[in-house]
């Protein structure tokens, strides 16, 4: 239900590299942004066609068009007013990057359509990632920098970077390597530089009102849950209580740039009004 609070309205662009990042990283905010009644649009780089799926996924070449779909269902889930995908190549997370792929290419092509969008779109704000990329991967990093050039060749005036507190990831890794088997490829010394130091974070948003909406977004990603061999994360996610979900991810971080941080705000547009 849209909130009638008589605040001001603000149209949001949310970049990511592949289906199902909106999801995991802020799906809570982008529904509660939805239902105050800001325009949301996402946007995204690649049509994640090298990452990882079982095997009933990736025959005959079909992930991207599967993750397509998926994406589309998880947009309305969310309440998303528009999506738009670049077809840029996914980079893949191992393994050799071709030359041709988003992470390899300059940075003014790479942010063409980007700024195209921001300027069509007269965006108040827009999402990207930390300079870390989060955990690390090519098409994240590249996020970031896109996005920052972007949002400075087409004036966009409020720049956040979508992360998790650096923190509190490490405790959950320490607490999935105790666990002999559930994630065997995670190690917490792999997270020592990655997402953001709790001292840079700027804005810490309650979507616990919002788990609904995220959970079915996790769940329009069905090829991101599944394996034919060992457990996803997405997959493991879905498989918490409802109320352990909605306190588990119940919040999400952000870095609002040129925003000294204090005590986080709740408020994605605080610098807008």
């Amino acid at each position: 239900m849209v909130q009638s609070t008589g605040a001001a309205r603000y149209t949001l662009v949310a970049f990511h590299a592949h289906p199902d990042d909106e999801a995991l990283l802020m799906g809570g905010t982008l529904a509660r942004l939805a239902a105050e009644g800001h325009r949301v649009v996402l946007a995204v780089a690649t049509d994640g066609e090298a990452g990882a799926a079982a095997s009933s996924y990736r025959s005959a070449g079909r992930l991207a068009s599967y993750r397509r779909d998926e994406l589309g269902r998880s947009a309305a889930a969310l309440g998303c007013a528009r999506v738009v995908r670049f077809g840029f190549t996914d980079s893949g997370s191992t393994g050799p990057v071709a030359d041709g792929a988003f992470s390899r290419l300059e940075i003014e092509q790479a942010a063409a359509p980007l700024i195209e969008l921001l300027r069509v779109e007269r965006a108040d704000a827009l999402t990207i990632y930390d300079p870390a990329g989060g955990y690390g991967h090519p098409d994240h990093q590249q996020v970031h920098a896109v996005g920052v050039y972007a949002a400075r060749q087409a004036g966009t005036p409020l720049v956040l970077e979508a992360t998790i507190d650096r923190r509190l990831i490490r405790r959950l890794v320490r607490l999935v390597e105790a666990i002999p088997g559930v994630l065997p490829a995670v190690r917490a010394a792999d997270y020592d530089h990655a997402y953001s130091p709790t001292s840079a974070i700027t804005h810490c948003v309650d979507v616990r009102a919002y788990a609904v909406q995220k959970r079915r977004s996790f769940q329009a990603h069905a090829s991101q849950a599944s394996s034919d061999g060992g457990a996803r994360t997405l997959g493991l996610l879905l498989k918490l209580p409802r109320w352990l979900f909605r306190r588990m991810l119940g919040r999400e971080w952000y870095v609002e740039h040129g925003r000294t941080p204090g005590a986080p705000l709740d408020d994605l547009f605080a610098t807008l009004r």
